[in-house]
C-alpha cells in the first residue's frame, strides 16, 4: 500500500514545486497512474470466486463479475482467449482464474483481466463435456426415434479412422473373417490433437459423398480423455447427426463414453466389436435363410391345401345349367342304346319263334304264308314300339329342355322383368349401390344404361 501512495504523490514534475502547494491531477492523469501501479503490482495472480452477472458480448468477448461471500470484482475475458477454453463459462459457476488487475480507465472501474480459466471441482475437458452433451440432449440429438436402423447386410461400409492405429487392423480382421464379400473402404483422418475434429468432420461428409456405401463406422482406440477429446467436439456430434449413413460410434474401450456415441445411431463398446455388429456371421445368416426358407414352403403348403379344400367344397354346391343339360343328353342317349338293344332282342326272340314254327309246318308254302304275315304283323308292332319309345324320349328331352329354360334368368327378362348390373355384378339389394352409381339394367332386347338418382325402403 505504501508503494500506491508513493507512486502518487511523487513525480518528475512537482521536485521544484514549493511542498505547501498540492498537485492537481486530472481524472485521467489518475487513473492512468492507477492502473500502471495495479498492473506493477499485480501483473500474475489467481483467483477463486464464483461467476456472477455472465455475459457473452457480440464481440465474442466475455464479461462478468468474480465473487464470494464478502465482496465482488469485475473481469474480463477476451475473444482471443476464451476461444481457447474447452467449456462454457456460465453464472453461479466457482472457477480458477488467472490474469492481471488493470484498470479501465474510461470509467475508472478496476477489473481483472482473465488469461485463462479452468472450473473447481470438475476438469475443464470433464465441465465441457456435460455441457455438450446437455445441450445436444435438449435439441433431441439423443432421442432412438431420430436414429437410423442399420442395414441387414451392407455391401459397402465405410470407417474414418487412423490407418495407421491397431483400431483398423482389428475392424478389418473380423470384417474378413465374417463376410469376405463385403467391400471396405477406409477413409483416413486423425483422431487426436487440434487438428482432429475438422479432419473427422471432413471423414464423414466424404463418406457420404460415397454412391454406394450402406454404413459408416467412425472411431478409434482407447486413450485417455484428452486422446478421444475429438470424438466430444461439437463439429464431430453435428457431423454424425447431419450423416446419411447410419453410424456407428466405435471410439475406446468399453468404459469409455463420447459425444459421438451418444448421436452414432448404435454405440459400439469397442472398433472391434462394432465391425462384429455392421455384419452378421454368413453361417448364421445361411441358417436363418434355411429356417426361413422351410417356414415359407411349409407355409404355402398348407395354404395351398386350404385353398383346394376350399375349391372343391364349392364345387360340390356349384350347380351348371349345362351339366344338367349334359346328363340329360346322356340319359337319352342311354335310353336309345337300351331301346336299339331291346329291339333286336325282340327281333331275335321273334326269329327264334319262326324257326321253331318252321320247323313244324307242314305245309311250308301255308307256313310260310303265315309266319310271312306274323312276321309284317311283328314288324308293324316292332315300329309302332320304336315309334312311341323314341316319342316318349324325345317328349321327355323336351320336358328337361323346358325346366332348364325356365330356371334361366334370361327367361324371366322375356317375361318383362329386367336384370340390374353393377359392373358385371348383380344387384340384389340396396346396399350394394349409392346414389350416383351407374348401373346397367339388361332388357329383353338389349341393355339400359341408368344413374342411381336415390334409394328407398
Amino acid at each position: 500500500m505504501s508503494q500506491i501512495e508513493w507512486d502518487f504523490s511523487t513525480t518528475e514534475q512537482d521536485e521544484d514545486l514549493d511542498p505547501q502547494e498540492p498537485h492537481v491531477y486530472s481524472v485521467s492523469e489518475l487513473n492512468g497512474l492507477i492502473r500502471e501501479s495495479l498492473e506493477g503490482q499485480f501483473s500474475q495472480i489467481w483467483i477463486k470466486g464464483e461467476i456472477s452477472n455472465f455475459k457473452a458480448h457480440s464481440s465474442g468477448h466475455f464479461y462478468f463479475s468474480l465473487k464470494d461471500e464478502k465482496a465482488q470484482i469485475n473481469a474480463v475475458m477476451f475473444r482471443g482467449l476464451n476461444s481457447k477454453l474447452k467449456f462454457r463459462p456460465e453464472t453461479g459457476m466457482e472457477v480458477l482464474v488467472q490474469g492481471k488487475i488493470t484498470v479501465y480507465e474510461p470509467r475508472g472501474n478496476y477489473q481483472v483481466f482473465c488469461q485463462t480459466m479452468e472450473p473447481v471441482g470438475a476438469g475443464a475437458l470433464q465441465m465441457a463435456f456435460e455441457q455438450l452433451k446437455k445441450k445436444l440432449a435438449s435439441e433431441g440429438l439423443f432421442a432412438p426415434e431420430r436414429k437410423k436402423a442399420l442395414p441387414a447386410l451392407p455391401k459397402h461400409i465405410a470407417i474414418v479412422t487412423s490407418p495407421t492405429g491397431a483400431a483398423i487392423r482389428d475392424m478389418l480382421n473380423v470384417l474378413s473373417r465374417r463376410f469376405k464379400a463385403a467391400k471396405v473402404t477406409v477413409i483416413p483422418a486423425l483422431v487426436q490433437g487440434g487438428a482432429a475434429a475438422p479432419s473427422i468432420v471432413e471423414g464423414i461428409q466424404m463418406a457420404n459423398r460415397l454412391k454406394d456405401a450402406d454404413v459408416l463406422i467412425v472411431g478409434r482406440g482407447g486413450g485417455s480423455m484428452e486422446d478421444l477429446w475429438a470424438f466430444n467436439e461439437e463439429s464431430v456430434a453435428r457431423a454424425i447427426v447431419a450423416s446419411r449413413l447410419p453410424v456407428i460410434s466405435a471410439v475406446g474401450h468399453e468404459v469409455d463414453f463420447t459425444i459421438a456415441d451418444f448421436v452414432a445411431d448404435l454405440r459400439a463398446p469397442t472398433p472391434s466389436a462394432a465391425a462384429e455388429l455392421v455384419v452378421k456371421n454368413v453361417t448364421e445368416l445361411l441358417s436363418n435363410i434355411q429356417e426361413l426358407r422351410r417356414r415359407l414352403l411349409y407355409a404355402q403348403q398348407g395354404r395351398l391345401n386350404e385353398m383346394k379344400q376350399k375349391l372343391q367344397h364349392l364345387t360340390k354346391q356349384l350347380v351348371d345349367p349345362r351339366r344338367r343339360l349334359q346328363e340329360s343328353m346322356q340319359r337319352l342317349d342311354e335310353l336309345a342304346t337300351r331301346l336299339e338293344t331291346a329291339g333286336r332282342r325282340q327281333i331275335q326272340f321273334f326269329r327264334q319263334r319262326v324257326g321253331s314254327y318252321q320247323a313244324r309246318l307242314r305245309n311250308p308254302k301255308e307256313t310260310v304264308t303265315r309266319l310271312r304275315r306274323t312276321l309284317g304283323q311283328l314288324d308293324q308292332k316292332l315300329r309302332y314300339v320304336n315309334t312311341q319309345n323314341m316319342k316318349s324320349a324325345r317328349w321327355r328331352l323336351k320336358e328337361l329342355m323346358g325346366l332348364l329354360d325356365s330356371l334361366s334368368p334370361l327367361k324371366v327378362v322375356d317375361r318383362g322383368y329386367s336384370i340390374l348390373k353393377s359392373k358385371d355384378r348383380v344387384i340384389s339389394r340396396t346396399d350394394q349401390v349409392k346414389p350416383g352409381d351407374q348401373i346397367t339394367a339388361q332388357v329383353k332386347d338389349g341393355l339400359i344404361e341408368l344413374e342411381v338418382k336415390g334409394i328407398r325402403d
